[in-house]
């Protein structure tokens, strides 16, 4: 069993990620942190910082700019990745985080999302799909700080992230 991360380069993936590491710690299962890549998906790829404004879509520059992160967030993680058509939906890439965490036999998905548990998910969502699935517990990230950020901060080896510093490879 193991705790599986969908993870784009958000603050809240990068959250849901370190969330997951301190859950780790407890559980010993293992952390596995997933990206689906939509082929030449520049905007989404400049919004989390995995491009510069001046740079054109390159699949290897991303995905080596995701591991990195995930890299230097939880290092012990395991890092799984697929690309996906530059137009895919929502669902489609909610199906391969689903599929990467049952193949993972997940116990857990720490999904970051602001929406994610709302009893109203929008049809865009990535976050509601996955979250629907039964096969594993999930746990929501929603805020990119812990609620007792202090309590946290004590026992984490994370502190950086939490004092709102970016520990981001670039």
């Amino acid at each position: 069993m193991t705790l599986v991360v969908p993870f784009d380069g958000s603050e809240l993936a990068e959250a849901a990620l370190v969330r997951a590491v301190e859950f780790d710690a407890v559980f010993e299962e293992g952390v596995v942190a997933v990206s689906v890549v939509p082929r030449a998906d520049v905007t989404h790829a400049r919004e989390v910082g995995l491009l510069d404004a001046d740079e054109s879509f390159d699949v290897e520059t991303v995905v080596e700019r995701l591991h990195k992160r995930v890299d230097a967030l939880a290092p012990r993680a395991e890092f799984q990745y697929e690309v996906v058509g530059k137009h895919a939906s929502a669902g489609t890439i909610a199906k391969h985080v689903r599929r990467a965490a049952r193949k993972a036999d997940a116990s857990l998905v720490v999904l970051g999302s602001e929406n994610a548990g709302h009893l109203t998910v929008s049809v865009t969502s990535v976050g509601g799909s996955i979250a629907s699935d039964d096969a594993y517990d999930v746990l929501i990230v929603r805020n990119r700080s812990p609620s007792k950020v202090d309590r946290v901060k004590e026992s984490s080896p994370h502190t950086t992230f939490y004092e709102g510093e970016r520990n981001r490879p670039r």
